[in-house]
């Protein structure tokens, strides 16, 4: 799974640490948080794995690598990060993404939900519960999904799209 290269990143952020090997492309929701605004903090973790009440914070654009670095590097042009580092991470923009788990396929204009394994549906039982709140969207698609599985889906965190809002 994976990003191609068209995306417009509006927002980024970059206060946050990954412990796990992940590919970018995917929905990574908050672990830990950290406190103040230090922007330094290894408790400040995020993860794939969205639990319930755990709020999405962005798509992730690193891959994380578990790498030997006294043997090899990190390839930059690749933009790995080694397990424990610091992540980016899109909070608004738009991205195109494989790191799909949609029952049906999905249309242009459909809200986008976090799945608790981190990829993105339009629906399902897999959605994640966000803070009580179920089924919040994180976004939504811009495209239906192409002959490889890859669709345009916009981000829009902390907020919800006014586009995908209920009254």
């Amino acid at each position: 799974m994976a990003l191609k290269s068209d995306r417009n990143e509006v927002q980024t952020d970059i206060s946050f640490f990954m412990n796990e090997t992940a590919t970018r492309g995917g929905i990574v929701s908050l672990s830990t948080g950290g406190s103040g605004a230090a922007m330094d903090q290894g408790t400040a973790l995020v993860t794939y794995t969205a639990a319930s009440g755990k709020a999405p914070m962005g798509i992730l654009l690193n891959d994380m690598v578990n790498l030997d670095l006294t043997r090899q590097h990190i390839n930059q042009h690749k933009d790995e990060v080694q397990k424990g580092g610091k992540v980016t991470i899109l909070r608004k923009g738009y991205v195109v993404t494989s790191n799909l788990a949609c029952a049906t396929a999905p249309s242009a204009g459909e809200p986008a939900f976090v799945t608790l394994g981190g990829n993105i549906a339009n629906s399902g039982s897999n959605i994640a519960d966000d803070s009580g709140t179920a089924n919040t969207p994180v976004g939504i698609f811009l495209s239906s999904m192409d002959q490889d599985n890859y669709a345009k889906v916009e981000i829009d965190l902390p907020g919800t799209p006014a586009r995908v809002r209920n009254p």
